[in-house]
């Protein structure tokens, strides 16, 4: 049964932050909000929470998972970052966007695209979210919680609750967080738009 947690989307109190992040250390799978959709988070290294987020929503890895970082710095420890890429990553975060880099050796290949070995990065501007970061101290392996046969997003925390209280271990409720999922921009050849979103890509002139 899924612990369900009350988190003010502006001044997220720590003691429930804390209790989140020890579920994800001990193994565990939590819903939380961002600033573009609901996610699903676990720990990098947990092989058993990853392959129970592709469970849920039934995809394998050519739809790339997503390590959610606190900061830019920290997205450039698991990407292969140029300058010129910094420069356009700093003046799009934190935001809604998502953007498919090379992995570096710090990601473990089991969570990359099987023929690529990239992944998808973001920065997001949520205060629940950042206050997750902070507290794991490393990025979060995410995936939008989009479940099997539903046209869009899921919403609303107590919907999020009653769905899937057997397949996670905990639902954090940051309050309405929209159905617009990132703006995925791929930067490994240059810059391509692959999905619009909640994220302007004109950030990008695309």
């Amino acid at each position: 049964m899924a612990q369900f947690f009350m988190i003010h989307p502006d001044n997220p109190q720590q003691r429930l932050i804390r209790e989140a992040v020890k579920i994800m250390r001990e193994g565990g799978v939590v819903v939380y909000p961002t600033d573009s959709c609901y996610a699903l988070g676990c720990m990098l290294g947990d092989k058993n929470a990853m392959e129970r987020i592709l469970e849920i929503r039934q995809i394998d890895l050519k739809h790339h998972l997503t390590l959610v970082c606190h900061n830019l710095s920290e997205l450039a420890n698991y990407a292969k970052v140029d300058n010129t890429q910094f420069r356009m990553l700093k003046a799009a975060t934190p935001g809604s966007y998502t953007f498919i880099l090379q992995a570096t050796r710090e990601v473990p290949r089991r969570t990359l695209h099987p023929k690529r070995s990239t992944i998808g990065l973001r920065v997001p501007d949520h205060k629940v979210a950042l206050a997750l970061l902070e507290e794991l101290g490393e990025p979060i392996l995410s995936c939008t919680l989009m479940l099997p046969g539903d046209e869009e997003p899921l919403t609303d925390p107590y919907e999020i609750r009653d769905r899937l209280e057997r397949s996670v271990d905990a639902v954090i409720d940051g309050g309405w967080c929209g159905t617009d999922p990132t703006t995925v921009i791929d930067m490994t050849e240059g810059v391509e738009l692959l999905r619009r979103g909640k994220g302007d890509p004109a950030v990008f002139g695309l």
